[in-house]
C-alpha cells in the first residue's frame, strides 16, 4: 500500500503529459484530481475507494468550474474564409441562375462564382443580387 501515492503521482504525471501533447484541455482537470488523490493517498493509503471517489469528484468539479471560462478563452472569433466575405454583397448574374437545372453564374466583387436562388426562382442574366448564404461552394442569391 506504500505505493499507491506513487501510482497517483504517475497518473498525474501521465495525464499532465497528455495534456502537453494535444494541448485540447482534455485531461488536465483529470491531473487536478490525481494531484488530490495523491495527497489523500499519502495519509490514507488503505482507502482506495476514497481516493477514487475524490479523484472523480475533484476532477468534475474542476471541469465544471474552468470549464465555461476556458471556452471564453479559446473561442477566438471565426476569420471569415474569401467565401464568407461575400454574404451580403451585391453583384450581378452573368448566366441564368436555375436551380432546376442546376446552372447560374453571379460576379460578386470581380469574382465569378456558381450561384443558386434562396427561393428556388428563376433570375435572369444582369440581374443584381444579394449573397445570403453559401452552401458548399455555391453562392446563395436574391435579387435586390
Amino acid at each position: 500500500m506504500e505505493a499507491v501515492p506513487y501510482i497517483w503521482f504517475g497518473v498525474a504525471v501521465f495525464l499532465a503529459i497528455i495534456e502537453a501533447i494535444t494541448y485540447q484541455l482534455v485531461s488536465i482537470w483529470f491531473v487536478a484530481g490525481a494531484l488530490v488523490s495523491t495527497v489523500i493517498a499519502v495519509f490514507m493509503p488503505e482507502a482506495i475507494l476514497l481516493q477514487i471517489i475524490v479523484f472523480v469528484a475533484v476532477s468534475l468539479v474542476a471541469l465544471l468550474i474552468t470549464r465555461p471560462f476556458v471556452r471564453k478563452l479559446t473561442n477566438k472569433e471565426k476569420t471569415p474564409t474569401n467565401s464568407d466575405r461575400n454574404i451580403g454583397k451585391s453583384g450581378y448574374v452573368l448566366d441564368d441562375i436555375n436551380n432546376e437545372l442546376g446552372v447560374g453564374r453571379v460576379n460578386i466583387d470581380g469574382a465569378v462564382w456558381s450561384a443558386k436562388s434562396e427561393d428556388d426562382s428563376v433570375i435572369k442574366k444582369d440581374t443584381r443580387v444579394t449573397v445570403r448564404d453559401i452552401r458548399g461552394v455555391k453562392l446563395i442569391v436574391m435579387p435586390e
